[in-house]
């Protein structure tokens, strides 16, 4: 297997242990602090793992048509799947709230594959970077959130509000950038819908 692509996977496998660490991070005897360092060190590997991949697939020439749908599809993967363990356990962010993300990438998704099998494909736009960038910020805020009131800096009604209003923040320009996207590349996706019809 590439190294790129090895890169991808490992976050896919990361992912899994992350959500068990937060959920079940007492049975593991673990301290709500230790908790949230362990947490910090996961998300940095996934990130990590998320900025070298790409770069090793160029330079190596290991581009490959797997390597381009793991990649995103792992993103949205480990993104969602953080924000939606993020409704339980100690942060109690609202479902409603986290769907905004789920239904935006599954559209988004849907209508990459959809002009893909039409033979249109449809790039990456900078707002959706900058989307996924801020989408990661605000996890790393959360877990420092978490830092902190582990610490007795803040309260918990603190750390949950504080959370709330930052994801809601990344959820509105995660809308922002899912219109943007579908309205710069209408053309193609008209095009795609007319011919599946």
């Amino acid at each position: 297997m590439k190294g790129a692509l090895i890169l991808t996977m490992a976050r896919l496998v990361i992912c899994p242990i992350f959500l068990v660490v937060y959920l079940f991070y007492q049975s593991l005897g673990l301290s709500l602090f230790s908790m949230s360092l362990v947490l910090l060190v996961l998300l940095t590997l996934c990130e990590l793992s998320d900025a070298f991949d790409g770069v090793i697939a160029r330079r190596s020439n290991q581009v490959t048509v797997l390597g381009k749908i793991l990649d995103p599809m792992a993103d949205s993967v480990v993104r969602l799947s953080v924000l939606l363990v993020f409704t339980q356990g100690l942060i109690k962010l609202p479902m409603l709230l986290i769907l905004v993300f789920v239904f935006r990438d599954a559209i988004i998704s849907m209508l990459r594959t959809l002009c893909a099998l039409k033979g249109k494909a449809l790039a990456a736009r900078t707002s959706g970077k900058l989307k996924a960038i801020l989408q990661a910020v605000s996890i790393y805020a959360i877990i420092c959130l978490m830092v902190l009131y582990s610490t007795d800096w803040i309260s918990l009604s603190t750390l949950r509000n504080t959370s709330f209003w930052i994801v809601l923040v990344t959820a509105f320009y995660t809308v922002v950038s899912g219109v943007e996207y579908l309205w710069t590349c209408r053309s193609y996706i008209r095009e795609a819908w007319v011919c599946s019809n």
